[in-house]
């Protein structure tokens, strides 16, 4: 019998669309800057670099419909929506021709970003983990299996605060499609079961206060809302 100093804390997991089982989260993995229109409001070229990825903790996921509190530490706490890729297998160095076999299904997520600490981080040439790996920071929707909607590779992307769009894009605007996202990460880390992926969001990110209501979706695959207590 195996014995824990203290109890082990629950597995983070996502509900799963048509199913009463649980996907159990392994890692969340993001690609930044991966819409052109974003990177450029960024101040980046959107040319001149490969796919680059940062990490959330799985125990910073929220589900759909949750009021979360206003993060600490931040005064320009910002949004990005995001199509999520759901892996059901792994490895690595996965040719992009077999990577699609890996994904078990799409979810929408919602990147929360500490913009302002973000910021800091990058003028120090430190990391990002206090601008995105923070409490409640990856909001997420239901997963919907592949074998029910397929792949989606086009359909319009969208966020509304309190009833205004802010972003909107389509998944055609990816410059690194969901195979290269898988085949490249693979190359970096040994990819497993349970591990998730933000695919990277449109411009029109923006500032977030207290009280904010969001609600967006990707089309074909759901839609996610959440409040700012």
């Amino acid at each position: 019998m195996t014995r824990y100093v203290f109890p082990p804390l629950p597995i983070p997991t996502l509900p799963v669309v048509g199913s009463a089982d649980l996907f159990p989260v392994h890692r969340i993995y993001c690609v930044g800057r991966n819409f052109a229109d974003h990177a450029v409001e960024m101040g980046h070229d959107p040319n001149k670099e490969p796919p680059f990825f940062f990490q959330k903790n799985p125990d910073t996921l929220v589900p759909s419909g949750a009021t979360i509190p206003f993060p600490k530490m931040t005064q320009d706490l910002h949004h990005e929506i995001e199509m999520v890729v759901a892996l059901k297998s792994g490895g690595e160095d996965i040719p992009v021709e077999k990577a699609l076999d890996c994904v078990f299904g799409y979810a929408v997520g919602l990147d929360l970003t500490r913009r302002d600490l973000q910021g800091e981080a990058k003028k120090l040439g430190r990391p990002w983990e206090t601008g995105k790996a923070f409490e409640d920071g990856a909001p997420c929707s239901a997963i919907v299996p592949a074998e029910s909607i397929g792949h989606p590779a086009a359909g319009r992307i969208f966020l509304n605060v309190n009833g205004a769009l802010k972003q909107q894009g389509d998944l055609n605007q990816m410059i690194w499609k969901v195979p290269e996202m898988i085949a490249t990460l693979s190359t970096l880390f040994r990819l497993a079961p349970g591990d998730l992926i933000f695919a990277g969001t449109p411009a029109g990110v923006g500032q977030l206060k207290k009280g904010d209501r969001l609600d967006g979706g990707v089309e074909g695959v759901g839609a996610l809302t959440l409040t700012l207590g």
